[in-house]
């Protein structure tokens, strides 16, 4: 009988435990909430005994029935960019500043004024920015300098996770590459950021590779959990970076989007990507020697709740007189407007923007409404937005790595006309994947395979998830698609200097 590998999710509103049999069959899941406290506009913090809750009842609840001693293995996909501070008695100092939290912002001029941006983006692959680890850590010092004298180590939220279960302090190379404090190229903390930054490098953990096994569940954290206690935990990795490996790019030029609340465009590479406006940003990879340039935009399924939400709230009406799903009605809308919504732009820039605009002023706008334009045209032009800012990404990363297709996850993936869409727009093969909203879990649970050698490494992800369909795009559509993609673009530079203005008032 094939033994069992487990996977956690530790996502930024729970935590998501999935059961898998080392062939690939996905054999159940289960979704524990927690709470996350917003508060003076910039500030967003998550109590780490919520995650460790989480995590053991959903795994005691996944076991319940089954024998745990066939668990071959476990690991984890966890948030990124956050700061779990504990003592050296393994004792939390604070709640943890999660990756939404931005009250770093002096911090990062301290950072700049010690290294130029572009330095900075060389050694780190990413932008300085609030967002990150490093950042949060020097808050941390430079406003609360008692609880600082407490912290023995500054963890990863699955990072804090794994001491729990095992009594290890490990990270993995994924979650070091987003702290921004880390040498992509050497694959180790950077001392010259840490001088800049003027902390030692001896508060973050020791370094491994995602396949690395960090210990065995201690016996007391296997009670808690209903795991065999020995049970094996492999460190896993960052969020983004097991979704990679769950959309099967984990071959060098392999590309994949997610379409989710946010979305992104992401490739496997031998190297970084360093883009000349860094536009785009790099991780270490799960897989060994890889990389994972990313572009990731802030609201993608967002912007699409949000116009569904506001400007057509009576379709979950209409679609339940017709006895049909609102997201097959929907779709159905969006299919029966024309390429470019009747000539609608739509800018998806409602949280401002990361990739490719690196603008937090930047806001969502509709250009070209008329007195004729249909829910169908508002539907349809912002699907158009969403896909326009992804095309957007995928030029900078076409002009260092030709992509001729493109692995498809996420569930604003599900509609047929979506993936139409995308394939006529970005002009190349797009692929959808059987498991669309498994891809995050099921990296991480090849990741605990190889890892405890159950599975012989990273090419088992085809156990796991096929493709089931394959778009071509249309030449014509694409054609047609081409002059609204150059449209968007001087929309949005045209209307630059007036987000600043609005910001500014």
């Amino acid at each position: 009988m094939a033994g069992y590998l487990i996977a956690h999710d530790l996502g930024t509103t729970g935590n998501k435990a999935t059961l898998f049999t080392t062939d690939g069959a996905l054999v159940d899941s289960i979704t524990y909430p927690y709470q996350t406290h917003f508060f003076n506009d910039i500030c967003a913090e998550q109590n780490p005994l919520d995650w460790w809750k989480a995590v053991c009842e959903s795994t005691a609840r996944l076991l319940q029935g089954r024998d745990n001693r066939l668990v071959r293995g476990m690991a984890f996909s966890g948030q990124m960019m956050g700061c779990v501070c504990v003592d050296k008695q393994g004792q939390l100092v604070r709640d943890a500043l999660i990756w939404a939290d931005q009250r770093s912002t002096k911090e990062v001029e301290q950072i700049r004024s010690k290294i130029d941006d572009k330095e900075f983006y060389r050694i780190t692959g990413h932008r300085l920015s609030p967002s990150y680890t490093l950042e949060k850590l020097m808050w941390i010092r430079n406003n609360q300098p008692e609880l600082f004298a407490q912290i023995h180590r500054c963890l990863q939220p699955k990072d804090y996770i794994i001491y729990r279960l095992t009594g290890n302090y490990v990270t993995d190379y994924t979650d070091a590459s987003g702290t921004n404090a880390f040498d992509l190229e050497h694959l180790c903390w950077s001392d010259r950021i840490f001088e800049a930054a003027q902390l030692s490098p001896s508060i973050m953990p020791p370094v491994f590779p995602s396949t690395h096994i960090a210990g065995e569940v201690l016996p007391d954290a296997a009670q808690e959990c209903g795991l065999s206690p020995g049970t094996p935990v492999v460190i896993g990795g960052g969020d983004g970076c097991c979704a990679s490996v769950g959309a099967a790019s984990v071959e060098e030029g392999v590309a994949y989007s997610y379409l989710g609340s946010s979305a992104w465009v992401s490739l496997t590479t031998k190297e970084p990507i360093i883009d000349d406006e860094m536009r785009t940003f790099n991780w270490a990879h799960i897989v060994p020697g890889l990389y994972a340039p990313m572009g990731t935009m802030q609201a993608a399924g967002n912007s699409f709740n949000f116009v569904r939400k506001t400007m057509c709230g009576n379709l979950e009406q209409l679609a339940k007189q017709r006895n049909q799903s609102v997201y097959d009605w929907i779709n159905s809308l969006i299919a029966s407007a024309p390429v470019g919504a009747n000539k609608l732009l739509f800018l998806p820039y409602l949280l401002g923007e990361r990739s490719p605009r690196w603008n937090p002023d930047a806001k969502g706008a509709f250009i070209g409404l008329k007195m004729e334009h249909t829910q169908a045209d508002l539907l349809r032009a912002t699907m158009e937005g969403i896909l326009f800012n992804l095309k957007l990404i995928l030029n900078v990363f076409q002009k260092h790595l030709p992509v001729q297709e493109l692995n498809l996850i996420g569930g604003l993936a599900q509609g047929e006309i979506q993936r139409r869409m995308m394939a006529d727009i970005f002009g190349i093969d797009i692929c959808k994947q059987n498991h669309l909203e498994q891809a995050t879990s099921m990296g991480a649970a090849v990741t605990a395979g190889v890892g405890v050698g159950a599975l012989k490494d990273f090419s088992a992800i085809h156990q796991f998830i096929q493709t089931e369909e394959v778009i071509h795009p249309d030449a014509v559509q694409h054609q047609a698609y081409q002059k609204f993609e150059q449209l968007f673009d001087i929309a949005y530079r045209q209307l630059e200097p007036v987000f600043s203005e609005l910001a500014a008032v």
